[in-house]
């Protein structure tokens, strides 16, 4: 009998076969749930060398024994006259159908999910089924919307962080030539929102989402990211890294080059040298964590007076650090109109933006601090160079347009400055200060429809700012809801808010709101607001 009469005869190519459909399924169906879990990539990697190993292992096995109705025996212990390897034969036959029917079903599975048309994509949310039609992926440029990064750390305390190293993953992405990326602002507000991937992307009308965690304790940081297809939802890229948080930097270059490799093999991004370099901008890593948490702050214009207070402290820590700088003037140059006056911050914007410029002369947001402490100061020419620099030194940087847009306005060329504001909306849909002074601008052009639309449009997405400021117009154009609205939509006052003093105030200026005004007074020293927040209802 020949050597390959003997393998058929002990079954050995029967069980090589079965055993290697078998881990192929097995493969493939772990691959999708590790995908699902975030699990890194070595553990598969790993199951299929184990599993490699198992054929070897199969196949000794299968020639050294053979299995009987009394159970499983050496070959030499078996009658050569008595063997049941036909018996064994029928077997393995059916247990090789049988995989080969859950592989096929497996296939036909995956290829129908994977494949369907990516216009189309059906979401369930909790009122029922609801249809989202996304753009073809052809018909769009290469796009891709960065979501704020969940905080796994065990005290739940380094949000700021989290949000900062999905905000520096977005400024990378935003160096790719051919790539678009949706705004910080656009992309962040989707913070714990309710809405699937599918719908995410057809409101940032991007075909690509980027989401992930980040877990921090002590010096080490654990990032987790991967990268979803909007349109089938498949993930075209994830991995973990569990690094030393000294090389934060490099575990960032690490995420944005693997996205950029993904969307290159997927998508057919031509456009030469595409790798991403990344340059420490600091060595002094506590520097950089009160970076990140002061540009948090000062995005959301939320407690400005702390955020100038970790720049001040970053900049301390390492006076090199140009972007910090830069922050720290971008910061003192927003204080005066957010009811700050405790300082010069002029002066000091313009101290720390010329001390960014020394550090790094390309770095937009000096040039727009610079550009806005000109224009504070009447010299609105230089303002103007300033800030036309800036916005070719970064075209994509919303606030510098914003600034150009109302320096523009200052200069009493309204319907020029329309522009810009459109621009910056363009840039960061969300943008509440922008759509704001847009809608002034309107309002000051006569467009009350326009103006009204835009501030609807501000309390519909859920904003707050100083629409307070116009309650007189809204009042006068017969806007009492709208009104109202503003008024009470502060949840900073509570139920206690003098809401109706304040509008009776507005309607009826000429009678005596001294009793109103004292009343206003004493809440918002009850709930720890500065009055000039809301000097107009002072007046």
């Amino acid at each position: 009998m020949s050597f390959f009469e003997e393998l058929k005869r002990r079954n050995v190519i029967r069980v090589a076969i079965a055993y290697l459909i078998t881990a192929w399924l097995v493969a493939q169906v772990l691959q999708l749930l590790f995908e699902s879990f975030g699990t890194p990539e070595w553990v598969m990697k790993t199951i299929i060398v184990l599993m490699a190993f198992g054929l070897v292992f199969a196949v000794i096995f299968a020639w050294a024994y053979e299995l009987t109705p009394d159970g499983i025996k050496r070959e030499s212990e078996i009658d050569s006259t008595a063997t049941s390897s036909p018996v064994t034969a029928r077997r393995l036959d059916r247990a090789i159908i049988i995989v080969l029917v859950l592989a096929v079903g497996y296939f036909a599975w995956e290829s129908r999910f994977s494949r369907q048309d990516p216009a189309m994509v059906e979401a369930t949310s909790d009122s029922g089924n609801v249809e989202y039609q996304l753009p073809a992926q052809l018909d769009l440029d290469p796009s891709i919307a960065v979501l704020p990064f969940a905080d796994m750390s065990p005290d739940k305390d380094q949000e700021y962080f989290s949000d900062g190293i999905a905000e520096e993953l977005l400024n990378l992405l935003v160096r790719v030539d051919g790539l678009t990326v949706a705004s910080r602002t656009s992309s962040f507000s989707y913070k714990n929102t309710p809405l699937n991937i599918a719908e995410i992307a057809e409101e940032l009308q991007v075909n690509h989402i980027l989401e992930g965690s980040v877990r921090k304790a002590d010096n080490r940081v654990r990032i987790t990211a991967q990268l979803i297809d909007a349109a089938t939802d498949r993930h075209l890229w994830s991995d973990t890294y569990d690094r030393e948080l000294e090389d934060i930097f490099g575990i960032q270059g690490d995420i944005a080059n693997a996205i950029v490799l993904a969307l290159r093999s997927e998508l057919g991004i031509e456009t030469g040298e595409q790798a991403v370099k990344v340059d420490a901008a600091t060595e002094n890593l506590d520097a950089y964590q009160l970076f990140l948490e002061a540009r948090g702050l000062f995005i959301a214009r939320a407690e400005l007076p702390r955020a100038v207070g970790l720049f001040e402290r970053a900049v301390e820590l390492d006076p090199g650090y140009a972007r910090a700088w830069a922050g720290l003037a971008a910061t003192y140059s927003v204080m005066r109109s957010w009811g700050h006056y405790e300082r010069d911050y002029i002066d000091l914007s313009r101290a720390a933006a010329e001390r960014a410029m020394e550090l790094d002369p390309e770095l937009s947001t000096a040039w727009a601090a610079i550009g806005q402490y000109a224009v504070n100061e009447g010299d609105m020419l230089s303002g103007l160079d300033h800030l036309d620099k800036a916005i070719e030194l970064d075209p994509n940087d919303a606030t510098s347009v914003l600034w150009r847009a109302i320096a523009t306005s200052m200069l009493g060329f309204h319907q020029e400055s329309i522009a810009y504001y459109r621009r910056c909306l363009e840039l960061d849909p969300a943008y509440e200060n922008c759509r704001r002074h847009l809608a002034l601008t309107y309002f000051i052009l006569g467009d009350n429809e326009q103006g009204l639309s835009l501030f609807r449009q501000g309390l519909e997405l859920g904003f707050r700012s100083a629409e307070h400021q116009l309650l007189p117009r809204f009042i006068t154009l017969g806007e009492d809801l709208l009104a109202a609205k503003v008024v009470w939509r502060d949840d900073r006052f509570g139920s206690t808010f003098p809401g109706k003093e304040i509008l009776d105030a507005i309607r009826h200026p000429e009678r005596d709101h001294s009793r109103g005004l004292r009343k206003f007074l004493a809440h918002l020293e009850q709930v720890g607001i500065a009055p000039s927040e809301w000097s107009m209802y002072l007046v």
